[in-house]
C-alpha cells in the first residue's frame, strides 16, 4: 500500500508539471542567459569574430547565416538585433510600413518612431523579422526602441500600449524558439520581466539607473549592459556588485570594447 501511495504521489508531480500554467517562464525551449556573462555588441564596421566572449550581438539584418554559424563554431551564443519600435528607411522592407503608423524621428538618420498600436499591420512585418533571425540561427532577439510611449513619437501612446506591444514582441520570438531581451524601459521591468530572458540597457550608471535591473539579476536573467560617456572605474565596480554583464563602447558600436 505505501509503495501504491508513493506511486500515485509521483505520478500526480508528474501531471502537475505537464500542466504548468503556459506563462511559467521555465516553459518552452530556448537559451535563458544566466547574469554575468561576458559580450561583444557590434553593430558597424566589419565583424571581428575572434573576441574571446561566449555571447555576440549582431544585427540581423547586415549579417549572414554563415556569420552566425561561425561565431556558433567558436562557441558564441548569438542574438540578432532588430528595430522593433521605429522604421528604418535602409532596411530592405521598409516600403512594406505603411506611412499612417510612421511617426516623428527617434533622433537617428532616417529612422522614425512606429505607431505600435497598429498590431494589424505590424505584427506580420515583425513576425517576418524575427522569422529572419530564426531562418539565420540565431539564438535570441534584441528588439530596440521598446520605450515609444515615453518619447515624443507623434502617437499618444500611453503606458497600457507599451507593455502590450512588448508582451506581443516576446511572444513572437518565444513561439520561434528564441531568446528575447528587453531594451532600456527601465520603469516596466516590474510588469515585463516574466516575458523577458535577459535585458540591454544603455548608460543605466550615467543615468544612475542601475538599480532598477536588479530585478533581472535576482530572477538569473543576464543584464548585459554598455556605457559611452563613462570610464570603466566609474561604473565597474558597481556593476560588479549588482552582477551586471558591462563594457564601454563607442556610439557607431563597432568592433571596440573595454569590458569590466
Amino acid at each position: 500500500m505505501r509503495r501504491f501511495l508513493a506511486l500515485s504521489a509521483v505520478l500526480l508531480l508528474a501531471l502537475a508539471a505537464c500542466t504548468a500554467a503556459p506563462d511559467d517562464d521555465r516553459s518552452g525551449d530556448h537559451w535563458r542567459p544566466a547574469p554575468g556573462l561576458a559580450w561583444q555588441w557590434q553593430l558597424s564596421g566589419r565583424l571581428d569574430p575572434a573576441v574571446d566572449v561566449p555571447v555576440y550581438d549582431i544585427d540581423g539584418f547586415d549579417h549572414p547565416a554563415s556569420a552566425v554559424a561561425d561565431l556558433h563554431a567558436r562557441g558564441r551564443k548569438v542574438i540578432c538585433y532588430l528595430s522593433t519600435g521605429a522604421w528604418e528607411e535602409f532596411r530592405p522592407d521598409a516600403a512594406k510600413f505603411p506611412a499612417a503608423v510612421l511617426g516623428r524621428s527617434n533622433g537617428w538618420p532616417g529612422e522614425r518612431w512606429l505607431d505600435i498600436r497598429r498590431t494589424d499591420v505590424l505584427e506580420p512585418l515583425m513576425a517576418a523579422r524575427i522569422d529572419m533571425c530564426r531562418a539565420k540561427g540565431f539564438d535570441a532577439v534584441e528588439p530596440d526602441n521598446m520605450d515609444g510611449y515615453a518619447n515624443r513619437t507623434g502617437f499618444p501612446l500611453t503606458a497600457a500600449d507599451q507593455l502590450r506591444y512588448n508582451r506581443l514582441i516576446a511572444r513572437l520570438a518565444h513561439d520561434r524558439g528564441l531568446a528575447v531581451g528587453l531594451k532600456n524601459d527601465l520603469d516596466q521591468i516590474p510588469d515585463l520581466l516574466p516575458d523577458f530572458d535577459f535585458a540591454v540597457n544603455e548608460q543605466c550608471a550615467e543615468y544612475e539607473e542601475c538599480e532598477l535591473l536588479i530585478p533581472f539579476v535576482r530572477a538569473g536573467k543576464a543584464v548585459f549592459h554598455v556605457e559611452y560617456e563613462l570610464p570603466t572605474s566609474a561604473f565597474c565596480p558597481q556593476s560588479r556588485r549588482l552582477g551586471l554583464s558591462s563594457m564601454l563602447k563607442r556610439y557607431d558600436l563597432d568592433a571596440w570594447r573595454r569590458p569590466c
